[in-house]
């Protein structure tokens, strides 16, 4: 198994990073997320994957269709035929009404076409913990075969990493938490993450030192405010998820493909 401790070794991923696609110019976890991040001119996106009734991997945040389709009920309910057939983007804007829920291996192919790199977060439906994973990481390993830069793979779930990790046993991951701290360190080391992605509110100098210190990437999320995004950059953060990505491209242009940066060397108290 790969060890995972290459956070030390050249990182093949920029520091701003598109949330779920499009942030809050498309609706997300769209081919037209997508486009929208790649025309802001980001290099990678992030964005969530589960499975259908019939074990179809597809990109959706919620466990529930209502909030971004036009659909109802659980997704672990539908078939990828009945997904296929919702629109997925009039709840955002009447401009991207029709825009369908896509199959994670037509994203993949897309970005490919684009050539921007992927965090894909493992986002199961309850009781699919290990399922989800297991085909995560084997349709990683897959789709992504043929191509230089890997994509690096998150999850809340630790049985999904656990699970892609089986089937990807060469692929990074990281592992998503609110609240980082040092009793985080064992379930990294046991899954040989290369990097921890929490929330920003409870990122200092000193949790960047910490993590850092251990060889692990601090990556960071939701982070829609120019200030923030400053004070993150002079923390060392290795990642920024963002929404603003108009915003956050005219300020930080530098940071949109920034990639090949060493650990940076811990902040001074």
């Amino acid at each position: 198994m790969n060890s995972g401790r290459s956070g030390t070794d050249s990182w093949p991923y920029p520091t701003l990073i598109a949330h779920r696609g499009g942030g809050i110019h498309a609706p997300e976890n769209t081919l037209a997320a997508m486009k929208t991040g790649y025309l802001h001119s980001y290099t990678m996106a992030e964005f969530d994957v589960k499975l259908s009734s019939d074990s179809v991997a597809l990109l959706m945040h919620d466990s529930t269709l209502d909030r971004t389709t036009n659909g109802h009920g659980p997704v672990m309910e539908k078939t990828m035929a009945v997904l296929e057939q919702l629109d997925a983007g009039s709840w955002h804007s009447e401009s991207f009404r029709g825009e369908p829920v896509p199959r994670f291996s037509t994203v993949a192919q897309y970005l490919h076409g684009l050539g921007m790199m992927a965090n894909v977060e493992i986002k199961p439906c309850a009781g699919r913990e290990v399922e989800t994973g297991r085909m995560v990481g084997s349709l990683c390993v897959d789709l992504w075969r043929d191509r230089f830069v890997k994509p690096l793979i998150s999850s809340f779930s630790v049985d999904s990493l656990v699970a892609s990790r089986e089937a990807a046993p060469d692929l990074p991951i990281g592992l998503l938490v609110r609240e980082p701290g040092k009793d985080h360190f064992a379930v990294l080391e046991s899954m040989g993450c290369v990097s921890i992605h929490c929330d920003h509110r409870f990122v200092d100098a000193g949790l960047v030192r910490l993590f850092h210190d251990h060889n692990y990437r601090v990556m960071v999320y939701t982070v829609n405010e120019p200030n923030r995004v400053s004070e993150l950059l002079a923390l060392g953060v290795d990642g920024i998820f963002t929404d603003q990505l108009e915003l956050m491209a005219k300020k930080f242009a530098q940071h949109l493909a920034d990639t090949g940066r060493k650990i940076a060397a811990p902040p001074m108290p």
